[in-house]
């Protein structure tokens, strides 16, 4: 199968095309550390110093491979992809969250990754976590207080008793990412990034979480979706970029790239 082409390395200004993120020819290399406690280990280190030799317990994986794409305000893009193909790699190198080995990031803003931004602490209850998170993403008190009521209904978490007044420990994996999605989504955004969030709660939250991306974009922010749930990428997106082995196989129209993605792998 062809590939189809990427966006341009330098993007076009205009005013119904502002670019928010352009990721230019990015590598990320991982070093995973095997077993260095050999005997002898702290002379052997001392040597590579010296010598400048590599250290042969360190294993590198590429992780993203020479990607070059261009975000525009008011896109909502999916990634897709095999798992390890670099989806969520990429959304932390975009995020600032990673180093890049080569190649250049630049973005109009601070990106909001969804789970790390919202830095919630699960000693703290609900209620004090959407507080935090709301001042971890830059809102004030004032815009908390007068969010809180939507940020917790949006979420759902009191629907089968007050939640919200226990601590997050005591929360499903599915309750604590509806709430991370909840605060997330009380902002306005110029870049968000949402990493698998729509595959958690029922079909009744899933759509509130469509919707409000629909708004995000509406207000001129820049939405990125990684999912393996292919109906909530082409409900929501109207772009897609295809990840396989790090590097980009397709960029466009989500039908055109959803299609061709499930013909590959036989989900048709």
């Amino acid at each position: 199968m062809a590939e189809a082409k990427t966006e341009e390395r330098i993007p076009t200004v205009t005013e119904e095309r502002i670019p928010t993120v352009i990721v230019d020819d990015v590598h990320i290399v991982y070093r995973v550390h095997g077993a260095g406690g050999a005997k002898g280990g702290a002379v052997a280190a001392l040597r590579r110093i010296v010598t400048r030799q590599g250290n042969p317990n360190v294993r590198k994986v590429h992780a993203v491979r020479g990607v070059t794409f261009t975000a525009y305000k008011g896109e909502a893009i999916g990634l897709i992809g095999s798992n390890g193909s670099g989806k969520s790699t990429l959304l932390r190198a975009v995020a600032g969250l990673l180093p890049a080995e080569s190649g250049k990031v630049y973005t109009q803003g601070q990106p909001s990754l969804l789970g790390v931004n919202a830095a919630l602490m699960n000693d703290l209850t609900g209620e004090r976590n959407v507080i935090l998170g709301g001042l971890a993403m830059g809102m004030s008190q004032e815009e908390i207080r007068d969010r809180y009521e939507d940020i917790v209904d949006f979420s759902g978490i009191n629907e089968k008793g007050d939640f919200i007044s226990l601590p997050m420990r005591t929360y499903s994996s599915g309750m604590g990412a509806r709430l991370r999605f909840s605060i997330a989504a009380a902002k306005n955004h110029e870049v968000l990034m949402i990493d698998e969030a729509l595959a958690t709660g029922d079909r009744k939250f899933q759509k509130r979480s469509e919707e409000r991306i629909r708004e995000l974009r509406k207000e001129a922010g820049t939405v990125f979706l990684v999912s393996h749930n292919n109906k909530s990428i082409r409900d929501t997106c109207d772009r897609v970029i295809w990840l396989e082995s790090g590097t980009i196989r397709m960029d466009g129209p989500t039908e055109e790239v959803v299609g061709a993605y499930e013909e590959f792998t036989g989900q048709k």
